[in-house]
């Protein structure tokens, strides 16, 4: 069998959704998401992994080259994101993504793509950020905002600790049907979310603390049944906090004054600041 033949009979089988086969048809494999060269049943258990996350995985061969001892394709792969990639929970919707397969003597396989660019297909915009330094982790935010500009009058702060990347993205699934239910509360003001190491905390602001009630409904209900029931995550923590005070300051686009954002307040040269969410 030719370089080439074996590396066809190899996306055969990744497209077969054939695991077993995949650990068969090399005698090694990497790819940018394995710590290095697999074989065997580590293959196998990763190649799984793959096809459930990516399922129907369909492969359009554009060029081989072939040599003595190595032989180079360049593919286009399309394939339905069905589970959570690198933290990203499952799109549901066809992804593309081009890549290569390096075959060399005695069936090694290495594989390269861009994971950015996967990440760009699933609507994902990278950032770079450092994991921690020698006092702060790091992470990424977000936010939810109303057309409700009064003040806060009780803020609800929650965190849910995660072991691992898949956790963090049911987590998120979890967090948009909450979200969505919170929206359609007239007491809602807005939140905020941060991921921060391995904590995912929320930031909830209310009109007043009777409306903090608004988080009782059934996603939010759902979602404490799988922490306490099914086993999501190792940590938790629910709070309600009311503000002492609150001050917001806006600074004038003509003359660059300061102004205290209230009633009727303005600047020297008559502008008024337009109320907006504050989370």
């Amino acid at each position: 069998m030719t370089l080439a033949e074996l590396a066809h009979d190899h996306l055969k089988a990744w497209e077969a959704g054939d695991a077993a086969g995949v650990a068969r048809t090399v005698k090694s494999y990497a790819d940018p998401d394995t710590a290095g060269a697999l074989s065997g049943a580590e293959l196998e258990e990763h190649a799984r992994a793959v096809m459930e996350r990516l399922r129907g995985l369909r492969f359009e061969v554009e060029h081989v080259v072939e040599g003595p001892e190595a032989a180079v394709v360049s593919w286009t792969l399309r394939a339905d994101h069905r589970a959570a990639y690198l933290g990203m929970p499952a799109a549901g919707r066809p992804v593309e993504v081009t890549g290569t397969d390096l075959v060399t003597g005695g069936a090694h396989v290495r594989r390269c793509f861009d994971r950015l660019a996967v990440a760009a297909a699933l609507g994902y915009d990278p950032r770079f950020v450092p994991a921690a330094d020698e006092v702060r982790e790091y992470g990424v935010s977000a936010r939810a905002v109303t057309a409700r500009t009064a003040r806060p009058g009780a803020l609800a702060l929650t965190y849910l600790q995660v072991r691992d990347g898949a956790e963090a993205a049911e987590v998120d699934l979890l967090s948009v049907e909450v979200v969505k239910s919170l929206r359609a509360s007239s007491g809602f003001l807005g939140l905020s979310t941060f991921d921060i190491g391995d904590r995912k905390f929320t930031l909830s602001a209310f009109d007043r603390p009777e409306s903090v009630r608004a988080v009782n409904a059934r996603p939010h209900q759902r979602a404490m049944r799988r922490f306490f029931r099914g086993g999501l995550c190792t940590r938790a923590l629910i709070s309600q906090w009311l503000p002492a005070a609150v001050r917001e300051y806006a600074r004038c686009p003509h003359c660059a004054g300061v102004v205290t954002v209230e009633d009727g307040a303005a600047c020297g040269c008559g502008w008024v600041p337009d109320r907006v969410s504050l989370l």
